[in-house]
């Protein structure tokens, strides 16, 4: 008797585990999911804002050296502002999906260029009140290359991608 009803109870109660296990399969998947989900979105925003500060500080350093040697052109102001514009929008969606640490990272590094590209804008246009020429701007843009190492090292750390 004990063994019929025992047989009957795991009959019953079979389907009931098993749509529990697959509910709780479903969850972890959609766990599994989702953290790769982030993972391609920073992925993705760290690509784009290494790349976009990358161009923007090569960019920046190449017309301080053609308004040093008085060649800077219109073609040459219409390529750094694309530049600097990618790289704000890029920075500004890194802000909404990266950790703080990377943020800080990028802050420093955003210091420095915006920085560095105003005062090119001011000598570019003759008004630079201290004096300042393209030539101590290169200097200063200096600064911003252990900058853009630090944040990469960041952004590769919080992927997962240690050397």
């Amino acid at each position: 008797m004990i063994t019929a009803v025992v047989g009957i109870l795991g009959t019953l109660f079979a389907p009931l585990l098993q749509q529990r296990m697959t509910a709780r399969q479903r969850v972890e998947d959609a766990l599994t999911e989702d953290r790769r989900r982030r993972f391609e979105e920073r992925r993705a925003a760290y690509t784009a804002m290494n790349r976009a500060s990358r161009q923007f500080h090569t960019l920046l350093k190449d017309a301080l050296h053609r308004i040093r040697d008085d060649v800077y052109t219109d073609e040459d102001r219409v390529r750094l502002e694309e530049a600097r514009r990618d790289y704000r929008d890029r920075y500004a969606e890194a802000q909404m999906i990266v950790p703080e640490r990377v943020l800080e990272a990028s802050r420093e590094l955003n210091t420095v260029l915006a920085g560095i590209d105003a005062l090119a804008k001011r000598i570019d246009r003759g008004l630079q009140s201290d004096g300042r020429t393209a030539a101590d701007a290169l200097v200063e843009l200096k600064e911003a290359e252990p900058r853009l190492s630090a944040m990469r090292r960041i952004m590769r750390e919080d992927l997962g991608i240690f050397d």
